[in-house]
């Protein structure tokens, strides 16, 4: 069994930043490709960043330049970090361990 916990959501002004974890634990072998999803009100799920089990990212074109995802060392937990926000950034957010596992997921709101 996996256990994915996301954390570190909130409110937060346009402009400003928040930091999201995501830690990965359990039956789990090695590194492994790690993805943060997000679903805003109304829409489809959007792939947003990922970091392989090599540490190369890739970045949705909505948030590149503005959001940076990183890993925890040899672990598998890693972290979104988001600068620059807008209030079209407001979305559910869900960490895909895998692409398997999910997290419950953590809203982050940006007010204009």
């Amino acid at each position: 069994q996996v256990q994915v916990v996301e954390s570190g959501g909130g409110l937060v002004q346009a402009g400003g930043s928040l930091r999201l974890s995501c830690a990965a634990s359990g039956r789990i072998s090695g590194l492994v490709t790690m993805v943060w999803y997000r679903q805003a009100p109304g829409e489809k799920t959007e792939l947003v960043a990922m970091i392989l089990s090599d540490g190369k990212t890739t970045y949705s074109e909505a948030v590149k330049g503005r959001f940076t995802i990183s890993r925890d060392g040899a672990k598998n937990t890693v972290y979104l970090q988001m600068n620059s926000l807008k209030p079209e950034d407001t979305a559910v957010y869900y960490c895909n361990c895998d692409g398997t596992f999910w997290g419950q997921g953590t809203q982050v709101t940006v007010s204009s």
